[in-house]
């Protein structure tokens, strides 16, 4: 209970506005004359008292009054257990006795107006913005967790911006007020206070930053709080809730752990002219909520792929299995993308939470080639929000691109829960100096704090993305999926089981390599064999880590025949990587290996389709030599997923 002292002055009876809910001490002492020994006490029936510091074993009573040893320390601590109907209709008086007197030497006392005051949030995250809950001021994690969220504003509800909603100190929309986390200030107490008394919001300039508050007013939501504007009076005009509509502007980040704070008060001025000081403050606290990104074996909703001049046959594998999944599909044509085919570089879908709310979000990468603006010109809408983080252009490299930044499925690690997965990213190798995603981005996806970061070494790779060795698929099994590696010495194993067999003079990569390659020449090929020893060595690296940070196991890992070539000295996909491949729930869009044909079928194909049965998953191959592949990427570089966010409430995770 909040507590604040009163001070008397002898032979005057003060005035004094008190909010319920508050302790208050008198300094008895303080009001009474000179060489008094003795005092005695009255007050309103609605006022509870304790008298301290005062002997009660010493108590005498004179003319029908109790009277109390009075000391330089007694004090009376009171409060209040009803607003008033009226101004100064609570009192407490005190009479004051010398030695040997049986009549008050003087007298002074308290004139008391109580009011109710009450800031209030969704607290316990029920939907609903419940009174004076305890646990307003604070936050904590978990199922039984106390503390309000906010959601950041970054969609566009608004046909007639152009901006996010949280760009401008305005509604241009009633929707827009869904997005934002209600805040209700909760007066009760007479129709009027005593002269000098005022109710004020207010945020620090630190805070202000991050939200924006808004209010009716004169039929207008009016922006009241946030970014230049550290408070707001508001008018005492009797018992009412005044409802308020909180937004966020930014995302938890390098140096902002998400937190912040509002506050109301009652401020006082005994003289016209001097400065008002608080009397009461009341607070809530918010946490932002992070962005949350997706991995791919949650449900999809929508795929987007990118139509340029040649990729004609892959736009129309993909069309015909998102058509066969039963899923929707938007195509970005070329007048959009002006020729950059690589949707899953420049952006990554996530979602914020709050109890009342939830929407889309598109995380869209620094890399800014053809496609930049379609996730704000072409994505960004009613619901769907938008967030980017600038780099100086220096420092931006294919790391930055977001075929590098993968989330795993939901782990325990060691006895640590990750109910929304780990977010894996590509790095250099430890000792290097190598090539890193920006910091500017690293910062933002550890700021989020819900899905811990894996740096993994990627940086081996020409382009250097982690989707080039490793995907995700769902599995029957006790942990839902299973982690796909790219894998050389799987490849080589494969090859050497069909020389052994008789097919050694079998081609392979029939219409992919200038080169005649056999099944026999791969195999004794000097450079192809070192190049891809190293490759594994690079692989298995992540493998180790991957085991350890995802509490994984071999049985939790599928390996994936691939091979590799190095070019300046970094290595690229030799044959279609088909670990790079778009998951569309229980069927998988595969490169086509173009691997060798046995038995008038291509082995490796037939080799997954066999590792992926007992998973009940199937496979579609998709061509994507001509269009993808001999720039760099596969299916899973040339496609994007927006997918269900999940049933866990992120704020129910223990403390990250």
């Amino acid at each position: 209970m909040e507590s604040r002292t009163l001070r008397l002055e002898r032979g005057q009876r003060q005035e004094a506005v008190c909010v319920l809910g508050t302790r208050l001490v008198i300094d008895i002492n303080g009001g009474s004359p000179v060489d008094c020994k003795w005092f005695s006490m009255r007050h309103s029936p609605n006022i509870e008292t304790n008298i301290l510091n005062a002997d009660a074993s010493k108590q005498k009573v004179i003319n029908g009054e109790k009277l109390w040893p009075l000391s330089s320390k007694s004090m009376l601590e009171f409060h209040i257990t009803q607003p008033s109907k009226e101004i100064n209709d609570g009192k407490i008086t005190f009479a004051y006795y010398g030695k040997g007197s049986d009549v008050p030497v003087d007298k002074s006392g308290i004139y008391l107006t109580a009011i109710g005051v009450s800031l209030d949030v969704d607290a316990d995250r029920d939907g609903d913005v419940e009174k004076n809950n305890p646990h307003k001021a604070s936050w904590t994690w978990g199922p039984n967790g106390q503390g309000a969220i906010l959601l950041v504003n970054c969609d566009k509800d608004s046909l007639f911006s152009r901006q996010l909603d949280g760009d401008d100190n305005i509604v241009l929309s009633k929707t827009d007020l869904l997005d934002m986390s209600k805040m209700v200030l909760r007066i009760q107490g007479p129709e009027k206070l005593p002269t000098g008394y005022n109710l004020m919001l207010h945020v620090s300039a630190t805070d202000a930053q991050s939200l924006g508050v808004f209010y009716l007013h004169n039929k207008v939501y009016t922006h009241v709080l946030g970014r230049e504007k550290l408070f707001y009076k508001t008018r005492y005009t009797g018992t009412r809730e005044l409802e308020f509509f909180v937004e966020g502007l930014r995302f938890p980040d390098e140096g902002f752990n998400g937190l912040i704070s509002i506050r109301a008060s009652l401020l006082e001025t005994q003289v016209e002219g001097i400065p008002e000081t608080p009397i009461f403050t009341d607070t809530v606290t918010f946490r932002i909520s992070p962005l949350i990104i997706t991995p791919n074996t949650l449900e999809p909703i929508e795929v987007y792929v990118c139509s340029v001049k040649e990729n004609y046959l892959f736009l129309k594998g993909i069309n015909s299995l998102v058509s066969d999944a039963k899923y929707k599909i938007q195509i970005c044509f070329e007048y959009v993308n002006r020729g950059d085919r690589w949707m899953q570089d420049e952006m990554e879908f996530g979602y914020i939470q709050a109890p009342h709310q939830s929407f889309p979000v598109v995380l869209d990468s620094p890399r800014d080639r053809g496609l930049k603006d379609f996730p704000i010109r072409h994505i960004l809408g009613p619901d769907f929000g938008y967030v980017t983080k600038v780099a100086k252009s220096e420092e931006v490299t294919s790391l930055d691109s977001f075929g590098n930044l993968e989330v795993s499925p939901p782990v325990t690690v060691r006895g640590k829960n990750y109910p929304l997965g780990r977010i894996l990213i590509g790095s250099s190798f430890p000792t290097t100096s190598g090539r890193r995603m920006t910091k500017v981005i690293r910062d933002f996806l550890y700021a989020q704090q819900v899905q811990a970061p894996i740096e993994l070494f990627s940086d081996w790779l020409l382009v250097g993305h982690v989707d080039e060795f490793l995907t995700f698929v769902p599995a029957p099994n006790q942990k839902g999926f299973r982690l796909l590696l790219a894998s050389p010495a799987t490849c080589f194993r494969i090859l050497q089981e069909k020389k052994q067999e008789g097919h050694g003079d079998v081609v392979m990569f029939q219409g992919l390599e200038t080169k005649r390659w056999t099944i026999t020449k791969v195999l004794s090929t000097d450079v192809v064999v070192k190049e891809n020893a190293y490759v594994q060595h690079c692989i298995d690296w992540n493998r180790d880590i991957l085991k350890r940070e995802l509490g994984l196991t071999e049985d939790d890992i599928i390996d994936i025949p691939a091979l590799f070539k190095l070019q300046d000295r970094k290595a690229c996909a030799f044959f279609p990587n088909m670990v790079n491949m778009i998951v569309l729930g229980k069927m998988l869009g595969i490169p086509k290996p173009y691997g060798p044909i046995i038995k008038e079928t291509c082995y490796f194909e037939d080799y997954v389709i066999d590792l992926f049965k007992p998973l009940d998953l199937s496979c579609t191959f998709i061509d994507d030599v001509v269009s993808y592949h001999k720039k760099l990427g596969e299916v899973h570089c040339g496609t994007n997923v927006r997918r269900k966010q999940f049933t866990f409430k992120w704020w129910q995770m223990e403390e990250p």
